[in-house]
């Protein structure tokens, strides 16, 4: 390299300087960074080793100090120096200009022509060999590390945390609920939920979701006037999050009571539980219950002296189910139930069939609000949620097999599909079957691609989709997770077993281990993933809600004789009438039909337009 330096009668006028230690902030200046980054790049103590011995503590002057061999060279070693030690101004000592040979700061020799010009001389690179250097790299968990960290099967099926980690991880975490004394601001200690204290962070959660909940807000600004669920005693059993809040308000601003618990054991956000506690709702719920813990939720919801239930809200059919056997006397006073999943709604069916369903239930989930939107919009996006918080992998080039194309399977399969995942599908309808063909997916038998796949997703609402076999073949690190309500779709009682050892990564995330070394990475213990480990849009969630606040008014007042003992589904205006409350979000503006047009359709004006059969 070449260096141009100044004449020696401007040489001369210089002042020498000498070097001296700046701070980041004076050094950053000189070096065109800000002071966060030379304070990044400025070198720790000991090499920036941390396990590097402390320095002496009475080091030479920096003039007289021999320069220190780094472990590397080039602009990265030299600003790190910078950073370090940067001069005030520089100025190189020359005394005479026909002196051929001057040492540079850095150690080396530099060349000077009469001219002036400094160029340097040729020097000796050294290697320097790091003792531990080869062992550092080549460090590998060892059995006993990975032991270290893995949990015993209890353990992986109750230890949990919050999303908001900052705010809802406390020092009695290991404390159950149940065995904590707890009362809200008002002496009311007729709840347990993880944490009263976190009642203000729940709170400012909810008035988010009712940002982006406009039916519900509308129908509670409409209705609350009318009171039209007056009398109402209504015990729920949902995912309580921040959306079922705002739900859980407006059935109470309509002017009903309400108990409630959690249908699934990781879905609940504890400080939104512990706002409603707070509020005066009677929660049973945390998240991280075991099964005990479940059942003793919904039980403390239902079993209360002095308060019964005339209506059941249920996503799963667990509340219906504890009810009719436990307290199957209860049903003489209950006007109906709604039901919102597959699961549940299947349970309902197979009541109705055998003749056991002693009250009408309206089946919210094959609405096509709730199919078209929440079903398909909402897992559209959450898997993606839910893969990316718990694995943190790339999608593109990846192989997936998504088991089932329902409306579930569908929004899992677009979402995969437009980030460059190479995705199969696995489906018993051929009506389904045809569609996924149509829509560019191949068709298959989980055997054929269970050996090369990445991810695999059940989306069924069936039970042992995924069986032991089928884990024993995956490939090693294969992603298993479930979109489905319930947790029988993966067979996950088939590995708890004592030849195969269970590692909690994160929360919601356990590597399964087989004997020979082998593992694949289970999500949420085959649990509901997207709600279990990540969140779901609240627009979408706020069309399912209105259609369950409107399900339950229809069934609360509707004249004795209108529903028999049997399920319904939803009335097609009032389908119409929940994604008409949405439409004033996108500024959307509705054609209306002339009375020329209604007459030839042979429809009303008004709707409904389509007729109730009409599904998707």
């Amino acid at each position: 390299m070449s260096v141009q330096v100044v004449s020696a009668a401007a040489a001369a006028k210089v002042p020498e300087v000498e070097l001296k230690d700046l701070s980041p902030s004076e050094a950053a200046p000189q070096l065109g960074l800000s002071p966060a980054a030379v304070s990044a790049m400025a070198p720790a103590a000991g090499g920036g080793d941390p396990e590097a011995p402390a320095p002496a503590p009475a080091p030479a002057p920096a003039a007289e100090r021999p320069p220190a061999p780094g472990p590397g060279s080039g602009p990265a070693a030299a600003l790190s120096a910078a950073a370090g030690k940067v001069p005030q101004a520089s100025a190189m000592k020359r005394s005479d200009p026909h002196h051929q040979h001057q040492r540079l700061r850095d150690g080396g020799e530099a060349l000077v022509s009469p001219d002036g010009t400094v160029t340097e001389a040729p020097r000796t690179v050294k290697k320097i060999q790091f003792a531990d250097q080869k062992q550092e790299f080549n460090k590998r968990p060892t059995k006993i590390g990975r032991r270290s960290l893995s949990r015993s099967i209890s353990q992986s099926s109750t230890d949990s945390y919050s999303s908001a980690a900052s705010y809802t991880d406390s020092s009695d975490d290991e404390t159950s609920p149940r065995d904590k004394q707890q009362k809200n601001s008002k002496g009311s200690s007729d709840f347990c939920v993880k944490n009263i204290k976190q009642a203000e962070f729940g709170r400012r959660e909810i008035e988010i979701a009712e940002q982006e909940m406009p039916a519900l807000m509308a129908l509670r600004k409409r209705a609350q006037g009318e009171k039209p669920l007056a009398g109402a005693k209504i015990v729920g059993c949902t995912h309580i999050t921040a959306q079922t809040a705002v739900l859980m308000e407006t059935l109470g601003a309509l002017g009903a009571q309400c108990r409630w618990a959690a249908c699934n054991i990781y879905s609940t956000l504890n400080e939104v539980a512990a706002a409603l506690a707070e509020s005066g709702f009677p929660v049973f719920a945390w998240k991280g219950e075991s099964e005990d813990d479940f059942w003793w939720c919904i039980d403390r919801c239902v079993n209360v002296e002095g308060w019964q239930p005339n209506m059941i809200l249920d996503d799963g059919g667990d509340l219906t189910h504890w009810i009719y056997k436990k307290y199957p006397n209860m049903f003489k006073k209950i006007k109906g139930i709604v039901e919102e999943s597959v699961t549940g709604v299947h349970r309902l069916y197979q009541l109705s069939k055998a003749g056991k369903l002693c009250v009408p239930a309206m089946n919210v989930n094959d609405s096509v609000t709730k199919q078209k939107f929440d079903n398909l919009y909402c897992c559209r996006e959450s898997i993606l949620d839910g893969l990316k918080r718990t694995t943190d992998m790339m999608f593109g080039g990846k192989q997936v097999v998504v088991c089932g194309y329902g409306e579930v399977g569908k929004g899992c399969c677009a979402a995969l599909k437009a980030m460059g995942s190479i995705v199969y599908v696995t489906e018993i309808d051929p009506i389904c079957a045809l569609q996924a063909c149509m829509d560019g997916f191949r068709l298959v038998k989980l055997n054929e691609v269970i050996r090369q796949v990445d991810i695999v997703i059940t989306c069924t609402g069936n039970k042992n989709v995924v069986t032991r076999e089928h884990l024993d073949r995956m490939k090693n690190s294969c992603i298993v997770c479930n979109m489905g309500h319930s947790n029988t779709e993966i067979d996950v009682a088939s590995l708890r077993t004592p030849e195969l050892t269970w590692e909690r990564v994160r929360s919601q995330v356990d590597h399964v281990i087989w004997p020979d070394g082998k593992r694949i990475v289970l999500l949420a213990e085959g649990r509901l993933l997207n709600l279990s480990c990540s969140t779901v849009p609240t627009f979408v969630l706020s069309i399912t809600a209105t259609t369950q606040a409107l399900a339950l008014i229809e069934l609360y007042n509707a004249p004795e004789g209108r529903y028999k003992q049997d399920v319904y589904l939803l009335p097609k205006k009032m389908d119409e009438y929940v994604a008409s409350l949405h439409l004033p979000t996108f500024d959307a503006h509705l054609t209306e039909l002339t009375d020329e047009q209604a007459k030839y359709l042979g429809l009303n004006k008004n709707g409904p337009f389509k007729p109730n059969y009409y599904r998707y």
